[in-house]
């Protein structure tokens, strides 16, 4: 069976653990063997969040080391230097390049990572790499879609997990968990699926 060993950081509120969560459900209905394991930070917002799972793999704990990871997602730009470690050199970074500034960043005394900065140290561990931008998060009947659900579509899109789990299933995952959000989660996961394509 094919499989699917990945790493997810960013910080709280920006919904790691709920794509995390949906995976691991999505999954569970596709008969995909699947372990997870959720590290939070001490922060509900802001502090650092993490997620290990394996998809398509029995008999294997969550835990991933260092150089182990398929796909590594990095949900904030600073973050995303953290996980660049458990990236395989043939695995596939998607970085999210939200901004979540530091209170010593504000205050000019610790220095927080440009774009370019972050891009270089991906491209130097994988040639397989995108970047999504914030600013292209689409907006349905005036609701900002939300960026979880954008990037879930793109980890569908870009790598091996579309191919081990249905986007049509997460779709409908979306809609049993928010029915009143169906429309905007609906198309933030495609929006998400084309611009990891």
């Amino acid at each position: 069976m094919m499989s699917c060993d990945i790493v997810l950081v960013g910080v709280g509120g920006q919904g790691v653990l709920t794509i995390g969560d949906l995976l691991l459900r999505a999954a569970f209905d596709a008969d995909v063997p699947a372990s997870f394991c959720p590290t939070k930070g001490m922060a509900q917002r802001g502090g650092p969040v993490k997620v290990e799972m394996r998809l398509g793999r029995e008999g294997v704990g969550p835990r991933i080391g260092e150089g182990g990871a398929d796909l590594v997602v990095g949900m904030e730009r600073s973050e995303a230097l953290k996980g660049i470690r458990f990236l395989k050199p043939e695995g596939t970074f998607i970085l999210f390049d939200h901004v979540w500034t530091t209170t010593g960043a504000m205050l000019g005394t610790d220095p927080y990572p440009t774009l370019e900065q972050v891009t270089r140290r991906i491209r130097d561990a994988t040639p397989r790499s995108i970047v999504l931008d914030p600013a292209e998060l689409p907006s349905v009947n005036g609701r900002r879609a939300p960026e979880n659900v954008y990037v879930l579509g793109a980890i569908l899109g870009r790598s091996t997990v579309g191919r081990l789990l249905d986007p049509k299933a997460v779709e409908r995952l979306l809609a049993e968990r928010w029915p009143e959000a169906e429309a905007p989660n609906v198309a933030a996961l495609r929006a998400g699926w084309r611009s990891g394509r």
